[in-house]
This record gives C-alpha cells, sequence and structure tokens, in this order.
C-alpha cells in the first residue's frame, strides 16, 4: 500500500514581532477548535515563529500530511485579522512512498494578502498534461521559461 503526501515550507513576514504573536494565538485558539470540529481549520500545518520571539517572522510548513486549502484559508484569516498586504505565495510538492503513475507533482498559490484572495496557481500535473495533449500550449510555453 502506497501512502501519499503534500509536503511544503515557507516563510511569512508579518511585520512586526507582536503581529507575529497574535498569529501564534490564532493558530493555537484555531487548533483548539480543530479537536472538535467536522471541518478542521488549521490540523494540516504546523507554524512557529523564525528566529525566536523578537522575530516578525512565521515559518509554516507541513506536519506529515499538508493541507494546502487550510494553510491558504489561515493566511487569508491572518491577513484581516492583522490588516497584512502585498502579494505572498509557497510552493508545495506532492510525494508518494512508493513508485506510482500520476503520484508525484506539485505546484504553487500566489495570494493578494490585502484584497483577501488567492490570485493565481499552478499544478504541474495538469500543467505537464496539458503541454503534452498540445492545449494552450502558448501558456505553457510561457509558464516554462
Amino acid at each position: 500500500m502506497a501512502d501519499y503526501f503534500t509536503h511544503f515550507s515557507c516563510l511569512l513576514d508579518v511585520g512586526t514581532p507582536s503581529n507575529a504573536a497574535l498569529a501564534v494565538a490564532l493558530f493555537q485558539q484555531l487548533r483548539l477548535e480543530d479537536q472538535e470540529a467536522d471541518e478542521p481549520q488549521v490540523s494540516g500545518f504546523e507554524l512557529s515563529i523564525q528566529d525566536g520571539p523578537d522575530s516578525s517572522i512565521l515559518w509554516l510548513r507541513d506536519d506529515e500530511h499538508a493541507d494546502i486549502e487550510q494553510v491558504i484559508g489561515f493566511v487569508l484569516r491572518l491577513a484581516a485579522e492583522i490588516d497584512l498586504t502585498g502579494i505572498w505565495g509557497f510552493d508545495y510538492a506532492l510525494t508518494c512512498s512508493r513508485p506510482r503513475l500520476e503520484a508525484f507533482g506539485g505546484g504553487a498559490h500566489v495570494i493578494d494578502l490585502g484584497a483577501r484572495k488567492s490570485i493565481g496557481w499552478i499544478s504541474t500535473h495538469e500543467w505537464l498534461t496539458a503541454a503534452l495533449n498540445g492545449e494552450d500550449i502558448d501558456a505553457v510555453e510561457a509558464l516554462a521559461q
């Protein structure tokens, strides 16, 4: 039997150490709520302050099986809570414990923190499939450059 994994590791600068502390507090609150929730909000990743309590940098990473939608949801909620602005993004990898067809790949997401929305994403599997099928080849070539 094969095990499938989604892995990621990224940093998010929230501007001030107090914002970082608020982010950790929000994460911990949501983690507690997840224990009784039907639909968890932050169970699919870990969060800590990078480089100690005087840092404004958050380290977000998988805890073995990442849930990319939960990461995006948390970052958008955090952006609203502490009024983050700017563009932020991260990439992720899809892996498998055994060689399986279509079990490997990855992708990336770009988020406009100020607008509180995802503004772009790419899936390597979908990109490859489109390229091999000759679909929208100009867009596929532009992404590859």
